[in-house]
């Protein structure tokens, strides 16, 4: 039997001190946090795990971009799956513009003054007017053989390629050939100025093609883990993807969303065993909370213990 261990705090202790304080104490939020981050760091230490980072809700603008590029850049994400929001955002921020915070006006106020509003984070209308202006110039740039058929992973691939600000998702995920998945885009401001573009000149988006591919990624791999921020399409994308291999070996969630209304944002991970979505013998955590405080804290830890195991192995 173990026993419940108070947490201990004190002066300079590190992220990772703090959350392995956590797990010895070992149950509620506490405990959720830091079994997540053991799961994450052991899909990381075994090369045979294909990992999915999957994103809805407001991550890009709520903060995150950098934590997702560090994973990106030190290669310990395989495959990304995005709302189109956060596409949208990323773009936004790669063209020069910055989400802002701390304007205090009405929402009659802010519409007058050109500024949309996500919880308490602004964005100005004028950079989505600049978004149409880049994405139609990407467009018109993109090779017309290209523009005839392509899916939505290789478009991003494609505007990745295209952009040039050095801390954009799309743009490390272009690099390193980490395939980006959005199976919302539609649903987003760019998938509105798809729409438009393609009522002017040739272009057409073959989401067929994205299935071909995740399901390639799916059946190449040895064993699947995901990173879930939030819920939604991006969640179940891949989750049902994993049907294709008897479900993920191991995944975590931070979410919000809670199970008793019976949607997939707040299913437990567990509740996919049954559909075989999740392997019935995986790693599963799920941590209730907000993912822009809950995912920097799990990525710090994650960080600093696969910092150790480099220094072991050095020494």
């Amino acid at each position: 039997m173990k026993y419940v261990e108070q947490i201990r705090i004190k002066p300079g202790m590190t992220v990772g001190q703090l959350t392995n304080e956590m797990s010895n104490c070992g149950v509620l939020g506490a405990g959720s946090l830091a079994k997540a981050t053991n799961i994450i760091v052991d899909m990381f230490r075994d090369p045979d795990y294909t990992v999915f980072l999957t994103m809805s809700g407001p991550m890009i603008p709520g903060g995150l971009r950098r934590i997702i590029g560090e994973f990106i850049d030190r290669k310990l994400v395989n495959v990304i799956v995005s709302s189109g929001a956060n596409i949208v955002h990323d773009i936004i921020e790669a063209i020069g513009f910055n989400h802002m915070r701390e304007i205090f006006f009405s929402d009659f106020k802010l519409r007058k003054q050109g500024i949309g509003r996500i919880g308490d984070i602004y964005v100005a209308e004028k950079a989505f007017q600049a978004l149409e202006h880049k994405m139609f110039q990407f467009f018109d740039d993109l090779l017309q053989k290209k523009r005839r058929r392509i899916s939505i992973c290789d478009l991003l691939h494609e505007l990745g390629k295209y952009l040039k600000n050095k801390d954009s998702m799309l743009v490390k995920a272009s690099r390193h050939i980490v395939p980006v998945f959005s199976p919302g885009l539609l649903d987003s401001m760019v998938g509105i100025h798809i729409w438009t573009y393609s009522q002017l000149k040739e272009l057409q988006i073959d989401p067929v093609q994205d299935l071909h591919k995740l399901s390639d990624v799916m059946y190449n791999a040895k064993k699947i883990g995901a990173i879930i921020l939030g819920g939604g399409i991006p969640k179940h994308h891949v989750l049902g993807a994993s049907i294709l291999r008897e479900g993920v070996d191991s995944a975590v969630q931070i979410t919000f969303d809670r199970p008793e209304c019976g949607s997939l944002s707040g299913a437990p991970l567990e509740e996919a065993i049954s559909w075989k979505k999740a392997k019935s013998n995986g790693e599963f955590a799920t941590v209730v909370g907000d993912a822009t405080i809950v995912f920097p804290l799990v990525a710090a830890a994650t960080l600093e213990l696969l910092e150790k195991d480099s220094l072991i192995r050095d020494n």
